[in-house]
């Protein structure tokens, strides 16, 4: 079988390196093993998308060396590759989890909602665990709530323990009551990012997901929503997030680490690749590498405890601006 992975990132600010630690492992993983590589642009939420972002990210992912098989400016037999295009499909799927008794509507508030997401239990993806305050509701409550209002549509997680093997950090076990309901369509009409990635992902034939660990949580509810629509899944991989000395995750308003900066900052993309190399113990010191030479060297970060963060010291920083 043909291995496809993939890189989805949103254009909703500047690929940071983190960002670019992602896009490398992702890319890495399909060149060392002779697969195909697509970028996909995942512009769903287009209050926050910015075609200008989409376009600076390609061109600093071609600056440090990844290429794309599929995807903007080449196409391919998946297209198109944003997912503002792609929404027919979403509703598809919407339409048959509906059939199959999997949704039910949602008529909490964002108000109800923020206090949901403030509770200390819940995951990194969605936030806190929904009650499912609506999902038992009688006809005559359902029909009180729908008065004047659009609900979100959720989808009903089994409640069940969800084990999935992860091809670089090993078995991980999700409770689906520490997981709850998730919405898969939003009150205004935005198809989620637990929808869309799953549909995009198996329409396009991918058979290999690596992303950042944040998104750990989601795979369950992904697992969860390719069976229910009787959808082949992926294999899964997590890297690790980097973060700064306070533990804190990079973030595309630190305009000193994005890509674009340090272009303009004259860094070489081989400066930035060894260090990140260098971070992640596929090599031993942080010399410049090529994005080719680092093919052969891809596997697990090291050591095998830094499975969720990887600190952006001042050592790494000044590697990355020394002359």
């Amino acid at each position: 079988m043909n291995r496809r992975g993939r890189f989805a990132p949103t254009p909703s600010g500047l690929l940071h390196i983190g960002n670019a630690f992602t896009a490398l492992a992702a890319w890495l993983q399909m060149r060392q093993c002779g697969g195909e590589f697509v970028l996909r642009i995942e512009d769903i939420d287009q209050a926050r998308s910015r075609p200008s972002y989409a376009e600076q990210l390609q061109n600093d992912l071609l600056w440090l060396g990844i290429d794309w098989d599929e995807g903007p400016g080449i196409g391919g037999p998946y297209a198109p590759y944003a997912q503002s295009r792609r929404e027919p499909l979403y509703m598809e799927a919407i339409e048959r989890l509906q059939q199959a008794g999997r949704l039910y509507p949602c008529y909490c508030s964002r108000r109800e909602l923020a206090s949901i997401g403030s509770a200390p239990h819940g995951l990194a993806s969605e936030g806190g665990v929904y009650p499912g305050r609506c999902r038992f509701l009688t006809a005559e409550e359902r029909q009180v709530k729908a008065a004047g209002k659009t609900p979100a549509l959720r989808f009903i997680m089994p409640q069940q323990e969800v084990t999935f093997r992860d091809m670089l950090s090993g078995t991980h076990t999700f409770s689906g009551d520490a997981l709850g309901d998730f919405v898969v369509k939003r009150a205004d009409g935005m198809f989620s990012y637990q929808l869309a990635v799953t549909v995009d992902d198996a329409a396009m034939g991918i058979t290999d997901v690596l992303r950042g660990a944040d998104l750990l949580d989601s795979t369950p509810r992904q697992l969860m929503l390719y069976e229910a629509l009787a959808l082949e899944a992926p294999a899964f991989a997590h890297v690790p997030l980097l973060v700064d000395e306070g533990g804190q995750r990079l973030s595309k308003r630190d305009r000193s680490l994005t890509l674009a900066s340090l272009r303009g900052e004259g860094v070489a993309p081989q400066r930035l690749l060894g260090a990140l190399a260098c971070l992640a113990g596929w090599v031993d010191r942080p010399e410049p590498l090529t994005a080719r030479e680092l093919i052969p060297r891809f596997g697990p970060v090291r050591p095998p405890g830094a499975q969720a963060k990887m600190i952006v010291d001042g050592t790494i920083r000044s590697l990355l601006t020394a002359n």
